[in-house]
């Protein structure tokens, strides 16, 4: 093979692309560690992140979650309840939820920096032990220990029936409307709804002239009738982080009474009569009633009581 001789550029070439290989090789090196799974028992936060994030906690979070965040209206942010909800979750995961929907009464106000110093609190106040700046970078890479619990049961289909919402979400996002819309009856005949499309167009409102008047009131009453049940499944929690309270044979029973008053409701409304559904929308403020003052609207000392619909579950009467 023929030498090739270098004259003083080559050499500086080829010089340059020595270190520049050896440098690729660093980057490498530094971003492969960098990407390597971190359990949070690592020292993967720093001091300096906690003390800044107690701070921010004081001020935004312990009202909700406890001086020693035990949870009170939210849900405890240490020990094993915590622990078992972000169960094979990284920071990242932690860090996005504080940031979309804490503090509850303005939820999108705190940065991601901050977030990332609560979170570096939360792990202190967890006795996880400090070490090194807890980065963005880092976050998706430092894992809670253990894995998601399995689902708690399958449908005739086989697909699971997963818990993603605590009581008051679903209630809102569920029980809420379709109770709303009985209730409804009280201002308004649905033999009189025409459905007419809303000006300017809005899907919500659209929706309900889409299928409009008695059907909505007959479609209500059938929803509230399947989707009760849902309550009992094992494995949700109430908003303050505790169990649904599904071994309470009063809640049970409450449980069953709003179940037993759709299943009146779809039969009286067959009638389409507004006078008598109207008149059941009262013992459905009853039925909803009785469950809230026993496991909601009791609020433990020093917490404003709720006495509406949608404020779910969330005292530490759950804790029952």
């Amino acid at each position: 093979m023929r030498r090739i001789r270098l004259g003083p550029a080559g050499i500086r070439c080829a010089f340059g692309v020595a270190v520049s290989a050896y440098a690729l090789v660093g980057v490498f090196s530094i971003t492969g560690h960098a990407g390597q799974a971190r359990p949070v028992a690592a020292g993967v936060y720093s001091a300096a992140q906690a003390t800044r994030g107690k701070a921010l906690f004081t001020d935004q979070c312990a009202a909700c979650h406890g001086e020693m965040m035990e949870g009170v209206v939210g849900p405890p942010l240490t020990g094993n309840d915590f622990l078992k909800d972000f169960a094979g979750m990284s920071a990242l995961d932690l860090v996005d939820k504080i940031v979309a929907t804490m503090p509850q009464q303005a939820p999108g106000t705190l940065t991601r920096p901050q977030a990332t110093d609560l979170a570096a609190y939360i792990l202190q106040v967890g006795q996880f032990p400090a070490g090194q700046e807890l980065t963005a970078a880092a976050l998706p890479m430092v894992m809670f220990p253990g894995t998601k619990a399995a689902p708690a049961a399958t449908n005739a289909g086989g697909l699971p029936v997963v818990v993603v919402a605590n009581l008051r979400q679903y209630m809102i996002g569920v029980t809420f409307p379709n109770a709303n819309i009985i209730f409804n009856t009280q201002l308004k005949d649905p033999g009189e709804d025409k459905g007419k499309p809303p000006v300017p167009f809005d899907y919500v409102l659209w929706g309900s002239t889409a299928y409009h008047g008695w059907q909505q009131i007959d479609h209500a009453a059938m929803a509230l009738q399947e989707t009760t049940a849902l309550f009992l499944v094992p494995g949700r929690k109430c908003q303050n982080g505790r169990p649904v309270p599904i071994n309470k044979p009063d809640f049970v029973q409450f449980t069953h009474d709003l179940q037993d008053f759709a299943r009146e409701v779809q039969k009286v409304a067959l009638t389409r009569d507004v006078e008598k559904v109207s008149a059941l929308s009262e013992k459905l403020n009853d039925v909803c009633a009785n469950c809230h003052k026993v496991y909601r609207d009791a609020a433990p000392p020093g917490v404003a009581a709720s006495s509406s619909l949608e404020g779910g579950i969330t005292t530490d009467r759950c804790r029952q």
